[in-house]
């Protein structure tokens, strides 16, 4: 079985949501001369995943879904960093298969019009045949070879601050900053296990004692977040880092998606003063509101999870009109982007659909 974003799940004994967080882990770094080929990661044998590839402009093609969590971190970052010269943006469709992801009703034919291919397990198979794990997003190709370099989203993420620094634009934010790495990943050890992969120990749980103890986890977690929000803009800093991002993309996704659906229901964000004006905030912040899809979002979750929705019914609801009203947050101090600046538009084809999100009105 796969879960939404196409990571193999298991289910232990008692009914608890097991991700599969095996990864092709290999990097792409600015150490490996541009133009040459992988090298072995320092003390491997060079195997599949213990490569490092070069950060080279126009040589690797992001691989993302607007429905995918775990890929909008990295649409987020790319946009903030400037970086859509660097490496072109892929996005699938939002429903898939046991297959995979695919391009269907997205490009002319059903191909990606770089890759020329209909689904993204074509590049995993290009670099591993019968590839036998979860065909995610976000992945990394090499456009020349077709072939899938990492779908390693924790560590593409911090690659793409800290390795494509010559690539990147003119007063991009330092979003993982040497002094905050520390902080910023004790934060994470909250985050990742409770909140962004706690949803889905709701929502896949196998027995009402896993999904009872996910529920209260989940709220537990967030709670200790409300209250660190309480007095202060960001997660951590003055400023934006990659914590924001990474509570960001389950943030937005809650009251479409994880609180019915995955049966998150205590309360919903819009009820939570503090954190209804985090997401305020970060989504009329230039980078991370202007990514959204939200009908996407929703025909993935609904329409994919026939085992929680059947009827594959896709809600017209909630009303979001509410995230670009005044959040107030300024007065706690901070600026977004640090000393850096905001990005520039997006890009016409990057766009979200019209109707799609409250900044992009039908």
């Amino acid at each position: 079985m796969t879960d939404w974003a196409g990571d193999a799940k298991n289910a232990s004994t008692d009914g608890e949501f097991v991700r599969d967080a095996r990864y092709i882990s290999d990097r792409i770094v600015a150490s490996v001369p541009a133009g040459s080929g992988p090298q072995p990661m320092p003390g491997t044998d060079g195997r599949v995943g213990e490569l490092l590839w070069p950060a080279e402009p126009g040589r690797y093609r992001l691989m993302a879904a607007r429905a995918c969590p775990w890929a909008h971190r990295a649409v987020i970052v790319r946009r903030l960093m400037g970086l859509e010269d660097a490496f072109s943006l892929s996005l699938a469709a939002p429903t898939h298969d046991v297959r995979s992801w695919n391009y269907a009703g997205v490009y002319p034919d059903g191909l990606d019009p770089v890759l020329k291919i209909p689904r993204l397990q074509d590049a995993y198979f290009a670099r591993i045949p019968d590839y036998p794990r979860g065909i995610t997003v976000p992945a990394m190709a090499e456009i020349v070879s077709g072939k899938v370099v990492t779908n390693d989203f924790d560590q593409m993420t911090i690659d793409f601050i800290r390795e494509w620094g010559p690539y990147q634009r003119a007063g991009a934010p330092d979003l993982y900053p040497d002094e905050l790495v520390d902080e910023i990943e004790s934060v994470n050890e909250l985050i990742y296990p409770k909140i962004n992969n706690g949803v889905y120990k709701c929502g896949f749980a196998g027995s009402q004692e896993a999904y009872d103890k996910a529920y209260r986890e989940l709220w537990e977690a967030l709670d200790v977040i409300t209250d660190r929000l309480s007095d202060r803009r960001y997660l951590v800093s003055d400023h934006l880092t990659l914590a924001d991002i990474r509570l960001f993309t389950t943030l937005v996704r809650f009251d479409p998606v994880y609180h019915g659906h995955f049966k998150c229901n205590r309360s919903k964000i819009t009820e939570i003063p503090v954190l209804w004006g985090y997401l305020r905030d970060l989504f009329q912040t230039p980078g991370f509101g202007d990514t959204v899809d939200f009908v996407q979002i929703k025909q993935h979750y609904y329409i994919v999870h026939t085992d929680i929705n059947p009827t594959k019914i896709v809600p017209l609801g909630p009303d979001l009109s509410g995230l670009l009203t005044p959040h107030g947050r300024e007065a706690l101090g901070g600026t977004p982007f640090g000393d850096g600046t905001a990005p520039g538009p997006v890009r016409p084809d990057e766009q979200p659909t019209a109707g799609h999100n409250p900044l992009y009105p039908a």
